[in-house]
């Protein structure tokens, strides 16, 4: 029997993209802490902007008339294609709908620029395909061949092409843009106040740490502060509003997202420092509107049984199955197949193994699950990594199988790289070794996968994509892997790494669809600087994320819990109108 600590560790969620916003005040960390477990991944921020941006350009100048409507382009289309990534819907994404997304590309933080529109591009995918590419080879016309468009603004001052202001201006698409270089889009049209009613006044850098959006407060972590969230003022009501409104600063409330016309502004980066219930699923659901704004709002829920190998209790398993099956509750099983031990941890140094197949009472504790609902996926080979401390003891279920990592000094568990000897052949031969390892207990191979603690090299998602093409997770990501927004053709850096959860079902960078997993698991005591979490923070997520159209509230369980806990989580997202659907149902869209 495992100890408590190594149990609870076994289901960390690395789950939230907390890369730092370009707009930093000092050098500060790249910090997962709040749900993941990416802490204190040293990386520089750049310097925060301007309180006040300058009300001129000295690259554009002020137009005397307005915009006249987009025109088309010969070629243009071929030429975003060839410069981007044609990123694919998720199944159920409107195909009659494609969205443009553009980013910064300048400057020494420009990987920042492409890790947002990385993540824009994720979740573009669950309304619709989309281009995505530097804002910088934006030709006149482009956007007229889409049905919207989302921009970034992360460097400050990002040379953007004429062209571009001019035809978001001409109003004919709507467009999301998020933080900086609004200054530029204003001084390209002196009447812009009068057109849109409303204007940009200056960053806040205040404590501004709830943002309330479609009646519910969602949480905007104390350290995205620095980063500084724009102030806008509504001249016109009859023509802008405030979707949402950021509260908490000394400057008084604060609309972090205005809307008029064609055009939604965000004030900051939504993807830095983001936690379970954050401003992120604002953002989400605004990408969403542009993506497809005819978005079902269903509002669906999935539960997995997270870490079960050889080493599982039957009668735990059998408990959770009857539970789950009395309340008509479908669900997934996330079985790594063959169990290692290879330090003897717990068992007096002496070293354990064993298939699935050579332990009969659980593969018939399997076979009972899957016949009350039961779905099993593959979760690694043994969810470890030979005979490593990687970072834990080396024994499956505990620790990575396709990451190294390590517990710091302040109890942190950082990510350090790959794994030794990664490669997509021998990323293949782990696949190949737990399909045999089910087949000998009398599975077929499982069609959807997830990596051990959501961790793995960009090698080897490209090959989970290529066994699978399905996944269960909470993506990790690299820079340097999308080039001019090209991904997939560029080196990884695996120092600058950052993760995702999603709201709803989408298409990632690396082809897969992912099933999300956006609530979290209960964990009921705090480890590795991961706070407590019970059913009732669970519920608490599930209900800020009902404001996302279309939202699924995803969690994982661990059956050595016994089932008390389940009870209460089940309970409570049915009380909240979720309804339980099985993962086949939902990624069929």
């Amino acid at each position: 029997m495992r100890s408590r600590l190594f149990q609870a560790a076994a289901g960390v969620a690395l789950a939230v993209a907390m890369i730092p916003a370009p707009a930093q005040a000092a050098p500060i960390s790249l910090n997962l802490d709040p749900v993941g477990e990416l802490v204190e991944n040293a990386l520089p921020a750049p310097p925060k902007p301007q309180t006040k941006p300058a009300t001129t350009s000295t690259r554009i100048a002020k137009r005397t008339t307005q915009p006249t409507a987009v025109s088309s382009v010969v070629g243009t289309l071929a030429k975003a294609a060839a410069t981007g990534t044609n990123g694919g819907g998720a199944p159920g994404a409107r195909s009659t709908q494609k969205t443009l997304v553009l980013y910064d590309s300048t400057g020494a933080w420009s990987w920042l620029g492409e890790a947002y529109a990385v993540q824009t591009g994720n979740l573009v995918s669950h309304g619709s395909p989309y281009v995505m590419h530097p804002v910088g080879s934006y030709v006149a016309g482009e956007m007229s061949g889409y049905t919207g468009v989302i921009y970034i603004g992360s460097t400050y001052d990002e040379p953007i092409p004429v062209a571009f202001l001019d035809d978001v201006l001409a109003g004919s698409k709507p467009v999301l843009w998020m933080a900086s270089n609004i200054w530029q889009l204003t001084a390209r049209a002196p009447s812009f106040a009068t057109t849109y009613g409303w204007n940009w006044v200056q960053y806040d850098f205040g404590t501004a740490n709830t943002v309330r959006y479609e009646n519910t407060d969602l949480g905007r972590n104390p350290l995205a502060a620095p980063s500084g969230l724009m102030i806008t003022s509504i001249t016109n009501p009859a023509i802008a509003s405030a979707p949402a409104i950021a509260t908490g600063s000394a400057a008084g409330p604060i609309n972090w997202a205005t809307k008029a016309r064609n055009l939604t502004y965000i004030g900051e980066i939504p993807f830095s420092y983001v936690d379970h219930g954050d401003r992120y699923l604002a953002a989400a659901d605004l990408i969403s509107k542009v993506s497809n704004p005819t978005m079902a709002d269903r509002k669906r829920a999935l539960v997995r049984i997270e870490d079960v190998g050889p080493d599982a209790d039957p009668n735990e398993l059998r408990a959770v199955a009857d539970y789950l099956k009395s309340q008509n509750v479908p669900f997934t099983i996330a079985v790594y197949p063959r169990y290692e031990n290879p330090l003897g941890a717990d068992n007096n140094g002496v070293p354990e193994a064993a298939n699935l197949a050579q332990r009969p009472q659980v593969v018939s504790a399997l076979r009972y699950m899957t016949q009350r609902g039961g779905t099993i996926l593959m979760h690694g080979y043994t969810h470890q990594f030979g005979k490593a401390v990687n970072p834990y003891d080396g024994r499956s279920g505990n620790d990575f199988e396709f990451y190294t990592a390590h517990v710091d000094e302040n109890d942190s568990v950082i990510y350090d790289g790959p794994v030794p000897g990664d490669s997509a052949a021998w990323m293949q031969g782990r696949i190949n070794s737990a399909t045999t390892a089910f087949a000998l207990a009398g599975f077929a191979k499982p069609a959807i996968f997830e990596p051990p603690h959501y961790a793995a090299s960009a090698v080897d998602y490209q090959v989970i994509q290529q066994n699978f093409g399905k996944r269960y997770d909470r993506g990790l990501y690299f820079g340097g892997y999308c080039p001019g927004g090209a991904c997939g053709t560029g080196t990884p850096q695996y120092d600058k790494i950052y993760g995702q959860y999603f709201p709803y079902l989408v298409r990632d960078v690396y082809g897969s669809v992912v099933a999300p997993e956006a609530v979290g698991n209960v964990e009921p005591e705090p480890f590795n600087n991961h706070p407590a979490r019970l059913p009732a923070d669970l519920v608490k997520t599930a209900n800020q994320l009902k404001v996302v159209d279309d939202g699924v509230a995803s969690f994982f369980y661990h059956p050595y819990l016994g089932t008390g806990y389940l009870q209460q989580t089940v309970a409570g997202l049915k009380g909240a109108g979720y309804q339980f659907v099985s993962v086949g149902t939902l990624m069929a869209g």
